[in-house]
This record gives C-alpha cells, sequence and structure tokens, in this order.
C-alpha cells in the first residue's frame, strides 16, 4: 500500500460534525457506542476496558457490553447512568470523517445541548418507541431549529421493545412530522433501530423488513451537506495585523464564510474603506483562492489602518453595521436575566459592552407559544432586543451562522451567560444606537394608519344602529386537539340566527391566501400575527363579529392583536386547557356541550356590551 496516497486520501475526506439528542434514558449514550462498537472503531484495549466497565456497572454477562460507557465519561455519569456533559468522540470510515457530540437529555443541561448543537451540521434526535414524541423531543426539536441544523435524523430507538411493530414507526414518524411543520427542519430521515440490539445502526437488520431505508451508518455517510455552508457571503474576522518587519503588513485570521481570491476587492468595517487583496498568504505558501474555513493572512494593495476585532469583506457585499439588534438567546446562568441588564457581548472575535434593551417574549419549546415575561430562567429561550456600545458587523443567524451567533459573558464572574442567535438588524431614527422598542413601534404603526385611514359616509355608531351590535374581532384558541373549530362556527350561526352580522374566517383560509407567500413556520409567525390583526381590524370596522381561531397563540400574539385590531376589540376564548398559567383570555371554556360552550360565549358578549344599550 502507499502511505503517502492512504494518508492523502484520508486528509482529504469530508467531515460531519453530528450531535446526538433526546430525553434521557431514550439511548443516545448506547446508540453512539453501538455505531463505534459495530463499525470497528472500538480498539482492542478499549474493548477489554468497556467490559471490565460493564461488570462494575451491573452487568456480569461480558458478552453483553454498556456501549453507553463508551461515551459516559464522568465519574457521575456513569454512578447515575446519565449523561451531563457534553461528550466529543472523533471517528472515520473509508467514506466520511465525523465528530460526535453526545449530549444531556435532562431539561436541566439544556444549555449543554445548546452548546453541542451550535456547530453541527446534523442532528440525531432519539426517540423512545415505546414513549413517542414527549416533552424533551419536542424542546430539542425546536432548538435544533433555533440553531439553524437542517438535516435531522430521527431514530426512533428501543424497537425490540415494541415487537419492531411497523405501526408505531409510522405513528411516531406522524406525530413528529405534525409538531416539526412550523420548524425549518428542511431534511427528516426516520429509522427505525435497537441501540441495544444493533438494528439498523450499522447493519440492516432482519427484524424490519417493511422498512426499506437506509441504516443509520449508511444515511451519516451519504447525507449532503455542503448546502449549509455559506460560500456567498465573504466574512473575514481580523484575529491579527502580522507585521514581521517593515516590507510586510498582512492580516491574520479565519475566513468565517465566503470564497475570497487575488485581486478581490475589499472594505474594512468599521471604516468603510476600501482596497483589494495584493496575497493570500499560508504556511504552505500564497494561494490564489482561499474559502472557509480556511486559516490564511490577507495582504492588501493599500496601507488601510485595521485592528483586531475588525472585519474584511466584500466591497459589493456588505453585512449590517449596526449598535441595535433583535436575536434569541438561550440564558445559560442560574441568575436571571432581565431587562436593562448588562454584559460583555462576544461576537466574531470582538468584545464590547451590551444591554439588554427590551425582553420581548419567553418561548414554550413545547407549544411554540410566545409569552410575556419579565425574566428568562436558566434554561430558557427568549427574544431581546441589544444595543452595544460599539458597532458590530453581522448577518442574521439564519443566512449566516458565523456572523449572526454570539456569547453573552457577564461582567463581573465572567461566566458565559447566554448564547445568542441574531435576527436583524434595528436601526432608530435617531441614530442613538439604541433602538426603539417593539412595542413602540408598533403602536406608532398603528397610530399612522388610524391618522391615515380613508373612512366612507357612513360611521361606526351607523353601523352598530343598523346591525344592533358593534364589530368585534371573536378569537379561539386552545390545545391542539380541541374543538375550536366546531365551537366556531356554531357561534357564527347562532349569531347570524339572532339577526346579528358575524363572519368565520378558518385558519387554513388564512394560511392559502393572505399568508400563501410566506412559510407556515415559527420563523414567519410574526408576519402572520401582522396580517391577522390588519385583517380583523378591515372586517370588524365594515361593523361585523369576526370569528377566526388559531392554535399556536401566546399572551405576546394577543398583545399584538389587541393593537392592531384597535379601536376595535378584540375578545378571547380558550377552548380546552390554555398553554400558560396566565394566559389572559376573556373566557375559558373546559369539557362542555358545544351548544352550552356558545350560550356562554354569547352570554359573556353580551355582557362585555357586544350589543350595547343604544342599540336596544
Amino acid at each position: 500500500m502507499d502511505i503517502d496516497n492512504f494518508l492523502n486520501q484520508h486528509e482529504n475526506k469530508g467531515l460531519l460534525r453530528f450531535l446526538t439528542s433526546g430525553s434521557v434514558d431514550d439511548g443516545k449514550s448506547t446508540l453512539i457506542g453501538r455505531l463505534l462498537y459495530d463499525s470497528k472503531m472500538i480498539y482492542e484495549d478499549q474493548l477489554a476496558k468497556l467490559k471490565e466497565e460493564s461488570k462494575k456497572s451491573g452487568n456480569k454477562d461480558v458478552k453483553q457490553i454498556d456501549y453507553s460507557l463508551l461515551l459516559d465519561g464522568l465519574k457521575a455519569e456513569r454512578e447515575q447512568g446519565i449523561t451531563i456533559d457534553v461528550a466529543y468522540r472523533y471517528f472515520s470510515t473509508p467514506n466520511r470523517k465525523f465528530i460526535i457530540a453526545d449530549t444531556p437529555g435532562h431539561e436541566q443541561y439544556t444549555r449543554n445541548m445548546a452548546t453541542g448543537a451550535s456547530t453541527a451540521d446534523l442532528a440525531i434526535i432519539l426517540i423512545d418507541a415505546r414513549k413517542g414524541v414527549i416533552t424533551q423531543t419536542r424542546r430539542h426539536a425546536f432548538i435544533i431549529s433555533l440553531l439553524g441544523i437542517k438535516h435531522v435524523i430521527v431514530a426512533v430507538n428501543k424497537m425490540d421493545l415494541v415487537d419492531y411493530n411497523e405501526q408505531n414507526f409510522l405513528d411516531i414518524m406522524q406525530e413528529f412530522n405534525q409538531f416539526t411543520e412550523q420548524l425549518d427542519l428542511q431534511h427528516k430521515y426516520f429509522i427505525p433501530v435497537s441501540a441495544l440490539k444493533g438494528d439498523n445502526v450499522v447493519d440492516r437488520s432482519d427484524q424490519t423488513g417493511w422498512y426499506q431505508g437506509l441504516t443509520l451508518l449508511e444515511t451519516l455517510e451519504s447525507v449532503n451537506v455542503t448546502n449549509a455552508r455559506n460560500f456567498r457571503d465573504f466574512r473575514f474576522p481580523v484575529q491579527w495585523v502580522n507585521r514581521p518587519n517593515l516590507d510586510f503588513r498582512g492580516f491574520s485570521g479565519t475566513i468565517v464564510s465566503g470564497v475570497v481570491k487575488q485581486g478581490d476587492a475589499m472594505m474594512a468595517l468599521p471604516s468603510r474603506r476600501t482596497s483589494r487583496v495584493a496575497r493570500i498568504v499560508t504556511a504552505d505558501g500564497d494561494l490564489a483562492e482561499a474559502f472557509a474555513p480556511q486559516a490564511v493572512t490577507l495582504v492588501l494593495e493599500d496601507e488601510i489602518d485595521i485592528s483586531s476585532g475588525e472585519m474584511l469583506v466584500h466591497a459589493s457585499n456588505v453585512p449590517a453595521v449596526a449598535n441595535s439588534f433583535e436575536a434569541y438567546v438561550v440564558w445559560m446562568d442560574e441568575k436571571e436575566l432581565k431587562p436593562a441588564d448588562t454584559f460583555l457581548i462576544r461576537h466574531a472575535g470582538r468584545t464590547t459592552r451590551a444591554r439588554i434593551d427590551t425582553l420581548k417574549y419567553q418561548v414554550d419549546v413545547n407549544t411554540l407559544q410566545k409569552g410575556k415575561t419579565g425574566a428568562l430562567r436558566l434554561n430558557e429561550i427568549g427574544n431581546v432586543n441589544i444595543s452595544t456600545t460599539r458597532p458590530l458587523f453581522f448577518d442574521p443567524y439564519s443566512k449566516n451562522r458565523e456572523t449572526g451567533s454570539f456569547v453573552l459573558i457577564d461582567p463581573v464572574t465572567n461566566k458565559t451567560a447566554a448564547a445568542g442567535m441574531i435576527v436583524e438588524a434595528l436601526f432608530d431614527d435617531h441614530a442613538t444606537g439604541f433602538a426603539e422598542s417593539e412595542e413602540r413601534r408598533l403602536e406608532s404603526q398603528v397610530e399612522k394608519r388610524e391618522f391615515l385611514w380613508d373612512t366612507g359616509m357612513v360611521t361606526p355608531l351607523d353601523r352598530a344602529r343598523r346591525n344592533h351590535h358593534r364589530g368585534k374581532t371573536v378569537l379561539l384558541t386552545g390545545a391542539a386537539g380541541t374543538r375550536k373549530r366546531e365551537v366556531a362556527k356554531k357561534l357564527e350561526k347562532r349569531l347570524f340566527d339572532s339577526n346579528l352580522q358575524a363572519y368565520y374566517l378558518g385558519a387554513g383560509n388564512v394560511q392559502s391566501g393572505l399568508d400563501y407567500d410566506i412559510p407556515q413556520d415559527f420563523a414567519t409567525r410574526d408576519e402572520h400575527v401582522r396580517r391577522l390583526g390588519e385583517l380583523a381590524r378591515i372586517i370588524t370596522d365594515s361593523g361585523q363579529i369576526f370569528i377566526t381561531i388559531d392554535d399556536g397563540v401566546g399572551d405576546y400574539d394577543i398583545e399584538k392583536l389587541k393593537r392592531l385590531c384597535y379601536p376595535n376589540e378584540l375578545f378571547v376564548v380558550t377552548v380546552g386547557e390554555s398553554f400558560f398559567k396566565d394566559f389572559e383570555a376573556d373566557v375559558h371554556l373546559q369539557e362542555q356541550s358545544l351548544e352550552n360552550a356558545v350560550e356562554e360565549i354569547m352570554q359573556i358578549l353580551s355582557e362585555n356590551s357586544i350589543i350595547p344599550e343604544y342599540c336596544i
């Protein structure tokens, strides 16, 4: 064998970073241990040690190896039989190299899971075939989507404990797909496995003849993740100004995204001065072009004052340069996050001071609803507006993971307090560096809209006298699977039979009509709420009682809808148990007949002056 050729082939194999996630005891560590074992990636001394540790952990049968011990490296993990920290392992096959991040399943270690996901190209979500999709499954799926991972393998584990039942597998696949409809998970692969027995991990199982897809290892080897890399936007944070002598001045760093060539026009941020690339220098000699994630030194044709922490980009493709932005944060500190808190922010090689201007809402990762909150606690996820003392150079995280991510550092303890993903830049009219709050922007929009509202000759009072009621929006919400749609339709019929002007519009009508040009996912939720609010304003202005439903509405969305419906009122009905304990609905309907539910709504509408005294 030509050893040089072999080493060259190994060095040039593609690399896939992936993580395992799921609830505790779903078998994540066991699955990866089995993957390493069956792919012959365990040395003899490691195997002997593994058998010895398996005995200590309570397994007297040396033939029955506890594969999870390969990854549960901490003493506390082995004692409890759980994963606490993120365990990284490396292995390779003839087709690809892999770096695995085995992440914890406990809710209290969500921050560790987010850390492992931050650099992954693909995620494996394990689901216990006996339990199906549970709370922690939803939590991890949401975080994986939020962190921009587009490829997800859903490994339905412990199929041996349900007798390899195909319908069990199909039910879990359907339930997971229903939950993730709102998430940006573009590529999903479902595989029935038994980590303990090895079914469909490396070798195809005879027990699942009904499954015709690839095994876990075959999927990992074949999945194409190159489209997840950003080679379009050149971003080069300067880490070091290289000046070994008077005749050489270069700017060293790692290309975080994009491609650069000799002669390319460059812009330095924040000065915005321009030049061209004279040389691309590396330890192995000059290059004609370089791309992410290569570490290079760029020499420019002109003398430009550039310091560490600044950025070089293509002059024709510049990121946002701003002091204020909207972002999602995964809170990682025991101390709560509150508005007006200050931190150090580390972003693309630059460190500066930051302030939380607004804590807009917290995301319930189990329901994807947005709830108003005054603080974020450990492992919670929220949306915030942040201002910095020095401008940052960034892209939205959805477009560029490298320049769209940051960490918040507690300036007193120096601990990492949060990981963040930038949504968009915020610019105010006065260039103060501090963005206008979301609430004030919405109020300004409504004030401007009402000022410019072009009315006809029929006034709201005229319509109320004719219709014997005022225009009003009735929004029915609640947990999925409740009878909201039936209640809404019967309410429309009951109002109509009472000679009142009522109109029901289903959620599907909105999605296929008003929202046809936006995806129905979590990222576009705010735009959907805005459009629904504007539609409600128009229909209620015509004097009608507008009835609609929305499964995913939370306190934050309710507040926005109330502002958008102004000056007309929004009446909220929760059917079944509400998602939030402090959900501010006008009426809660528990288990009761449809007729009684409708009559209760009618009674409360009357008590709330939907039929004013002057109309009687």
